[in-house]
């Protein structure tokens, strides 16, 4: 493949600095109409992602698969190699866009052929492996992305690849032979709850036809959005304009650098947007933005230090309700402890944009400066491990935290320009933009002092 140097291009990603939910799919919505991009490019995660872009006249989606820039006319999704494709959720995520108007979402996505594909097996794996778990659950969204991801690494031979799905015999080895390893793994496991809901997903390990099914229900995909080759997707990517990166979850959930167990299988990094760029050949410069939400977040089980109940009452969610698999959703007041960890790990950064800047008169949020340890030692930030890839140091930061108390700042934070000023002085960057609501009319241009 020949390098590229898309000098007529413009890369932007955006990369969320919490625990997800920082408002992703709000400013791929927005920059995608005030930059005119023409890709959007979904480079990890999976069916797991959940981005809410709402428009003026009332309009909502959350994007799980397509990329959150679909509202604008000729936008494309580019779902890169490291995505975890879910083929029925496409489906059912289509027929949701053709009822708030969107009726050319298949036209205009791409998928890479080597894409990981999610079945019905992962998901009934992953939802049976969750129950499994009891108390010490992970937290998982329960569509089947961690064990898509598990078996794939266990058996990389075996596992099903978007483009296998033009193969029917091909594919449908793939499928039996992940079906039966399952099975004899979840036959071995005594901890299997006997509830109704857990038989369902048990039977569905146990139907030998529901493959060949399976493969039918999938089949409008590869004809409307047949697999796309790396040179596909490269000469798509290099066209002049602006290509956005839309990152899934958020860089605290990391698989690598959140805070195992209770993370997700996904790589939140600027070396994961430059990576999918390498390899279709194109040699660019990206502009990275760090994605925040006013207060952290959190959906599901791990460590909140700032978990704050009065803030669950004050603060509406209207896109993120407490059922489900991933359980509780959950505010925390801004913690700089967090925020000086998730800036170490996401990679250089180009400067933050902001949400829910709205939110903070009148809610009584405070900063979080640093936490007391059970010893009554303050942690300013968390310590990092030397190797690339320890979990056993990540499990230990998890353990760090439980224990943790916030220690904060004094007074409530005065306004949005308090909020953006205590932000740029901790992490060095700007602030370029901060949304004030839920729709992209509500995004402004910040007109914040210059950092040195």
């Amino acid at each position: 493949m020949t390098t590229t140097n898309a000098a007529a291009t413009r890369y932007v990603s955006l990369l969320g600095l919490g625990f997800g939910d920082c408002g992703k799919g709000l400013y791929t919505d927005h920059l995608c109409g005030a930059w005119r991009a023409h890709t959007v490019v979904r480079f990890n995660g999976g069916a797991q992602a959940g981005h809410n872009v709402v428009l003026a006249d009332g309009r909502h989606h959350t994007f799980s698969q397509f990329g959150a820039g679909s509202f604008h006319a000729g936008v494309a999704t580019v779902l890169a190699s490291p995505v975890v494709v879910h083929p029925t959720a496409l489906r059912v995520e289509e027929e949701a866009l053709r009822r708030v108007g969107v009726h050319d979402a298949f036209s205009r996505l791409l998928v890479d052929a080597r894409c990981r594909v999610t079945t019905p097996f992962h998901q009934a794996a992953g939802r049976l492996r969750e129950w499994a778990r009891g108390a010490k659950a992970h937290g998982s969204c329960g569509v089947g992305v961690g064990e898509t991801v598990r078996q794939a690494l266990a058996a990389p031979d075996a596992a099903l690849h978007y483009g296998d799905l033009l193969n029917p015999a091909r594919a449908l080895e793939k499928l039996e032979a992940s079906r039966t390893s399952l099975r004899r793994e979840f036959a071995a496991i005594d901890a299997l709850p006997s509830h109704v809901e857990a038989a369902q997903e048990l039977a569905m390990l146990d139907d030998d036809s529901l493959a060949t099914r399976w493969l039918d229900a999938v089949a409008p995909c590869l004809r409307q959005s047949p697999p796309a080759s790396a040179d596909e997707i490269g000469q798509r990517l290099a066209r002049p304009g602006t290509v956005l990166f839309e990152g899934a979850q958020g860089v605290l959930l990391d698989e690598w650098r959140g805070f195992h167990p209770h993370t997700t299988w996904s790589t939140i990094s600027t070396a994961a947007v430059e990576a999918v760029l390498h390899e279709v050949g194109i040699a660019s410069p990206v502009q990275h933005l760090g994605v925040l939400r006013s207060y952290l977040t959190r959906h599901g089980a791990g460590p909140l230090p700032t978990h704050d109940r009065a803030l669950d009452t004050r603060l509406a969610e209207p896109h993120n309700a407490d059922e489900g698999w991933q359980g509780i959703f959950r505010r925390g007041h801004p913690d700089a402890v967090l925020l000086r960890h998730a800036l170490d790990a996401v990679g250089p950064l180009d400067g933050l944009v902001a949400s829910h800047l709205d939110a903070i008169d009148g809610t009584g949020l405070r900063w979080c400066g640093s936490h007391r340890l059970p010893d009554g030692s303050i942690l300013s930030s968390l310590p990092r491990s030397n190797a690339v890839h320890d979990l056993d140091h990540q499990h230990a930061l998890t353990q760090l935290l439980h224990s943790a108390r916030p220690v904060y700042e004094p007074g409530v934070i005065a306004s949005p320009q308090a909020w953006i000023e205590r932000v740029e002085a901790l992490s060095g960057l700007p602030v370029r933009y901060g949304a004030f609501g839920p729709t992209r009319d509500t995004v402004r241009t910040m007109r914040t002092a210059s950092i040195s």
